[in-house]
C-alpha cells in the first residue's frame, strides 16, 4: 500500500466561543494527528476553488479530480443504494422535513428534528410509494435518518432547480418557506420535469401530513416529517475518472455511489438503525463502528492495493446543528482509535497518510462555508514541532492547494 487518504467531513470550522475562541480541532486533544503532523506537512485546501461554498458531492468529485460538470448529487446518491437506473431517469437527493402546512409554507425543519427513525422512513416512503399517483413511475427510497433518494422513470431532463435553497451556489441559508422546482432553461421538457416534481411534492406532501406516524410524532412533541426537500437533479451516469487500484471504506450512499463510479472497490457496513429520539446516539454508534471498520480495511488489503479512501460523515453533523463541543469529541474519538492505529501502521509499512476534509462546516453558521480546510501530508519527513489544526496549515509548507492539483501536491498516484 502506498498511501491513506482520510476524509473527515466538514472538518473546517472558525473560533468558537464555547471553545475558548479555539476551532474544534484546535481544540480536540490529537496526540496521533499531531504526531503524524510532526512528521508532515501541512497546508490548506480550496477543495474546489476560493470563494465556492461546496457541497459535499461537488467536493470529493473535485478532490479526485473531477469536473463538477461530470456528475450530479441526484445520480451519485442512487448509485449509492440498490436501486437500478437507466439513461433518462431523473434522480435527486431528498430530505424528509418539517412544515407547518403546504398553504403557509414555512419550513420549520429541513430534518424533521433529525428524530425520524429508520422504521418511519421506511413506512413513510412505502406510504408515497403506493398512494402518490402520477403520469410516470417513481421511487421515494429512504436510506439513512432523514435523508433519502428520488427517483422517476422516464425520459426527463435535469435542467432543474431543486426546492431546497439551502443548496442552491451563493445562497447558503436556512430558508424559512417552501418553494417550487423550476427549470434552468427554456426547453420545454425541462419545464415539464419541473412540473412533474411539483405535482409530486404536492401530492406526498398530502399523504405524509395525514399519516399516522406523523400524528404519533406531533403527538409526542416531535416534528412531522411531513414534506420533502430535494436538490441535486441528474439523468446522466456519471462521467468520473477511474481509481481502480482504491479500496474505499465508506458508508453515506453518496461516497458510495461516488466510488462505485469511480471503479473503487466499495468496502461498507449497514449504518446503525435510528430507533429512538437519540440522534446523536445514533451518530456516535456509527462512528465507533466506522473506525474500527476502516482499520480493518486497511488492515486486511495493505498488500493488495495501492491507496485506501477512508470517508467519516459525523464529524459534520455537528457544524450544521451548532454543537462544537460535539465535533471536538468526535474528532478526539476518530483520533484515540483511527489514527492510534495509523501512527503505529504508517511508519513500519511506509506507507503516506493523507488527512482532510471535504468543506468547511463552521459551527456558528450551521452550514458549508467556502474556507479552506486543513490538509496533513505524513510522508516520514524529519520531525518538527507542529500540531495539526487550522493555525498551523495556515504556516504550513504546502501552501494552499485549489481543486483538481490536490492528487499532485500530496504525491499520491491515480
Amino acid at each position: 500500500m502506498k498511501g491513506v487518504l482520510v476524509i473527515l467531513d466538514g472538518l473546517g470550522d472558525l473560533p468558537c466561543q464555547s471553545l475558548q475562541g479555539k476551532t474544534p480541532l484546535e481544540a480536540a486533544e490529537t496526540p496521533n494527528m499531531d504526531f503524524l503532523a510532526t512528521r508532515g506537512e501541512l497546508g490548506l485546501f480550496y477543495t474546489v476553488k476560493p470563494g465556492f461554498i461546496p457541497e459535499s458531492d461537488e467536493a470529493i468529485v473535485s478532490i479526485f479530480g473531477n469536473d463538477l460538470i461530470k456528475s450530479t448529487r441526484g445520480q451519485l446518491e442512487a448509485r449509492g443504494t440498490d436501486l437500478k437506473l437507466v439513461r433518462g431517469d431523473l434522480a435527486l437527493r431528498a430530505n424528509f422535513a418539517a412544515i407547518d402546512s403546504y398553504k403557509e409554507g414555512n419550513i420549520i425543519d429541513r430534518r424533521a428534528g433529525r428524530t425520524l427513525t429508520t422504521k418511519e422512513a421506511e413506512e413513510l416512503a412505502k406510504a408515497v410509494n403506493s398512494h402518490v399517483k402520477l403520469s410516470c413511475k417513481f421511487v421515494l427510497k429512504p436510506t439513512i435518518q432523514h435523508r433519502s433518494v428520488l427517483v422517476f422513470r422516464g425520459g426527463f431532463s435535469d435542467s432543474i432547480i431543486g426546492n431546497d435553497s439551502t443548496y442552491i451556489q451563493g445562497q447558503f441559508k436556512h430558508s424559512d418557506k417552501i418553494r417550487l422546482c423550476y427549470p434552468s432553461d427554456d426547453e420545454d421538457n425541462s419545464q415539464y420535469s419541473a412540473n412533474v416534481v411539483n405535482e409530486f411534492l404536492e401530492k406526498a406532501y398530502e399523504v405524509l401530513d395525514v399519516h399516522h406516524i406523523n400524528k404519533k410524532r406531533k403527538g409526542k412533541g416531535l416534528l412531522p416529517a411531513n414534506f420533502l426537500l430535494v436538490r441535486g437533479a441528474g439523468i446522466e451516469p456519471p462521467n468520473l475518472k477511474q481509481y481502480g487500484n482504491w479500496v474505499s471504506s465508506c458508508y453515506m450512499p453518496l461516497e458510495i455511489g461516488f466510488s462505485r463510479v469511480s471503479g473503487m472497490q466499495v468496502k461498507s457496513f449497514d449504518y446503525p438503525k435510528l430507533k429512538g429520539v437519540d440522534s446523536y446516539g445514533n451518530l456516535w454508534d456509527a462512528l465507533r463502528k466506522a473506525c474500527k471498520f476502516s482499520v480493518k480495511v486497511i488492515k486486511k488489503y495493505n498488500k493488495k492495493i495501492d491507496y485506501v479512501y477512508v470517508h467519516l460523515k459525523e464529524t459534520d453533523l455537528p457544524g450544521h446543528d451548532n454543537k462544537p463541543i460535539e465535533k471536538k469529541d468526535m474528532i478526539e474519538h476518530i483520533d484515540k482509535t483511527l489514527f492510534k492505529f495509523l501512527r503505529n501502521f504508517a511508519p513500519s509499512n511506509n506507507i503516506k497518510i493523507v488527512v482532510t476534509g471535504d468543506h468547511a462546516t463552521p459551527c456558528r453558521l450551521k452550514s458549508h462555508s467556502a474556507d479552506p480546510v486543513p490538509v496533513l501530508l505524513y510522508n516520514s519527513s524529519i520531525p518538527k514541532e507542529k500540531r495539526y489544526d487550522e493555525k498551523e496549515a495556515a504556516r504550513g509548507s504546502l501552501g494552499k492547494i485549489v481543486g483538481k492539483e490536490f492528487f499532485e501536491k500530496i504525491g499520491f498516484d491515480k
